[in-house]
């Protein structure tokens, strides 16, 4: 049917306009089937035509109504009536809720400013649509009063939380308050509390520290009268302690002055023939024995009664004893004038006979008797050739030092800086000189020869020359002498295996650079003067101090260093020295000789026991000199090794042994049992630690 195919149309523009596309409820086709039904009726005015004529149609511009119906959804069909007039209505735009078109603030939802033609199909329809507007209208204005309504309950109901948030915060504060005073107020009790208690426990503090106070007055009060009574008795001990020092020194200086006496006296030997070694022997060891009480107490503190008792019993025997010497000198004398008086008498008696004879005078004819020999003495003084010697060698030594002196007292820091390099260069190698490889001993050599030689070498990161200042080889020469002799001072001393490879480098460098081996004696022979051998005199007015370092000793703040400490270095030293005259460098000219060998060795060794053994020394010395040396000393003299230690046993031991005490006779029999073994042995064993070809080899 016409009719009913318009319908379908008008419905599928409804649908494809922007209501159409709106989802409605899914059950409403079940609720309105009969509006469809309607649609498929003739069309007719509905009831509510009116209303949409006054509320539709006057809405739309004479523009829109004069407009073809051929732009309406319905304008290409036919509908059953005779051309039923055609209505352009306004096409619903979407809502603009902040318009002011309308008394409620919403835009007109019939307002547009372009319209689309509608056909009025029927009255169902119109009233239909009608009804879909008026539906729209009234749901928008209850949708828009109902969201004031919700807006106006949400901020009173906002109002009202903010109301009751603020009335909850402010019990809140008031609460949080509340509990902090109480908490306040707690804290308050438990401090007045703690301070109430802190306050008794004070005053029981204060009260028992009162009474503790004087109890530990009343022992201070008894401890510091025992201190100043102790510090009375101290005092005075130290006070008598330093008077018998005093007496001490007072009567070693006597002593020493009687000894000068006996030694003046030997001008008479001569002259009288009158044999004083037995006075000036027994004069030394008394001189020995006082020196030695010295040295004791010095090490124990103060001398005793005893001590002061013995010096003065040792100072008397001396007094007798040159007593004795000038009694046995007068007597001399009057013996001499005796027979002088004699042979005058004589003389005249023999010219009165001849005058009376008148026979002419024939002189007497004496046989010829035996000759008498005379037994020489054993010296306290060395030979005159010795000592000039030595006094050479310290000569050559103060010359050496005053040659760098500028160097060696210059403040400028570029020479302060070579001056270290260069005594760094030269003593560190040295340092590591020990039982290590020949190999390792020859970088040593070569380094020491190098520097001496003028040639750059690496110290200290750093590369040094004799040849950064003028001075350079004088201070390098003297320093590296002056290392050698410390080590067999401490190192030797220490370990003795160790002098060896100490005196091999040494010999050798002696042998290349001889001033080095003058300055080394130099050097040995102030620090130790029994290695020429050499037994300081003391001179009148001389300091005591200053003639014990003369003996060796080393004497810090007016103390004497502890004897067997002095013996140690002593033999350290000469154990240096007995290792260094028979060994020589394996490397150089084996045709050339050496420049300080044995026959050195055997000199020193010979002076040594022409003169008077001195107690605990002499006896340390030789058997040192003797353990390192002998074996060389044998094999090069023999049969005369052989003699002198005979010798030494037979003449020398009693020596030895009539000065030594009985305190200090652990040398005298280490030296005599060593001798004795080597006797009954016939051999003298080589010493420990010497280098043979093996340690060379390495």
């Amino acid at each position: 049917m016409p009719s009913e195919g318009r319908c379908w149309e008008t419905l599928s523009a409804l649908r494809n306009s922007s209501k159409g596309r709106l989802r409605y409820h899914r059950e409403w086709l079940m609720h309105y089937e009969d509006v469809l039904e309607e649609c498929t009726s003739l069309p007719k005015l509905s009831s509510y035509s009116g209303w949409v004529v006054d509320h539709v149609l006057p809405n739309t511009s004479p523009h829109t109504q004069e407009n073809s119906p051929d732009n309406s959804p319905s304008s290409g069909s036919a509908s059953g009536l005779d051309k039923p007039s055609v209505l352009k209505s306004p096409v619903r735009s979407t809502p603009e809720p902040s318009s002011p078109s309308t008394p409620n603030g919403t835009k007109n939802t019939y307002e547009s400013q372009h319209t689309e033609p509608i056909a009025l199909l029927s009255s169902r329809a119109i009233k239909v649509e009608g009804c879909i507007r008026m539906y729209e209208l009234v749901h928008r204005m209850r949708g828009t009063e109902g969201l004031r309504q919700w807006q106006e309950e949400q901020e009173k109901k906002v109002r009202a939380l903010s109301e009751m948030a603020s009335e909850q915060l402010k019990r809140f504060d008031e609460l949080k308050e509340l509990k902090l005073h109480k908490e306040f107020q707690d804290l308050q009790e438990v401090m007045e509390k703690s301070t109430r208690e802190a306050l008794g426990h004070q005053e029981k503090l204060k009260a028992e520290h009162r009474h503790r106070a004087k109890i530990l007055n009343l022992k201070l009060r008894e401890a510091e009268q025992q201190r100043v009574k102790q510090a009375e008795q101290e005092q005075l001990r130290k006070e008598e302690g330093q008077i018998r020092l005093r007496s001490l020194y007072t009567l070693q200086e006597e002593v020493l002055q009687l000894n000068q006496q006996l030694d003046a006296s030997n001008q008479h030997k001569d002259l009288l023939n009158v044999d004083l070694a037995a006075f000036q022997t027994r004069g030394n060891q008394l001189c020995s024995i006082i020196s030695g009480i010295i040295r004791t107490t010095s090490e124990s503190g103060y001398p005793t009664a005893e001590n002061q008792a013995e010096a003065e019993k040792t100072l008397q025997e001396m007094r007798d004893l040159l007593s004795n010497l000038e009694q046995e000198i007068t007597r001399a004398y009057e013996v001499k004038k005796k027979q002088d008086e004699e042979e005058a008498r004589i003389k005249m008696q023999e010219s009165q006979v001849q005058q009376s004879s008148g026979a002419p005078t024939q002189p007497p004819v004496h046989s010829a008797g035996p000759a008498v020999t005379q037994n020489e003495d054993l010296q306290v003084k060395v030979q005159d050739s010795t000592l000039q010697w030595y006094q050479q060698l310290q000569d050559a030594s103060a010359k050496c030092v005053l040659a760098f002196e500028g160097l060696a007292s210059s403040k400028d820091s570029q020479a302060k800086k070579i001056k270290m390099d260069l005594q760094k260069a030269a003593t560190i190698p040295v340092s590591q000189i020990s039982t290590i490889a020949g190999s390792k001993l020859k970088e040593v050599f070569e380094k020491i020869h190098s520097l001496l030689s003028g040639k750059p070498v690496q110290s200290g990161g750093r590369s040094v020359s004799v040849t950064l200042n003028p001075q350079g080889l004088d201070f390098v020469q003297y320093k590296l002498a002056e290392k050698f002799v410390k080590q067999g001072e401490e190192e030797v001393a220490s370990h003795h295996e160790a002098a060896f490879p100490i005196a091999v480098v040494a010999s050798g460098i002696w042998a290349l650079h001889p001033k080095v081996g003058d300055l080394i004696l130099a050097h040995l022979h102030k620090k130790c003067p029994y290695s020429v051998p050499f037994y300081p005199a003391f001179k009148e007015g001389m300091a005591l101090e200053d003639y014990q370092r003369m003996l060796g000793y080393q004497v810090t703040d007016s103390k004497v260093e502890q004897q067997d400490n002095f013996l140690k270095r002593m033999s350290g030293m000469i154990r240096l020295y007995a290792a260094i005259i028979q060994l020589q460098w394996p490397y150089g000219n084996r045709q050339e000789a050496h420049p300080h060998g044995l026959n050195h060795g055997w000199r020193w060794l010979a002076q040594i026991l022409n003169m008077e053994p001195l107690s605990d020394v002499t006896a340390t010395l030789l058997f040192d000199f003797l353990e390192v040396c002998g074996n060389a000393l044998m094999k090069q003299y023999q049969v005369q090794f052989w003699k002198m230690i005979l010798l030494i046993k037979e003449d020398y031991f009693p020596r030895i042994e009539a000065i030594t005490s009985s305190g200090q006779m652990g040398s005298f029999i280490r030296l005599k049992q060593f001798l004795e073994k080597c006797l009954q042995r016939r051999e003298i064993p080589v010493p420990k630690g010497f280098l043979t070809s093996s340690f060379w080899r390495s």
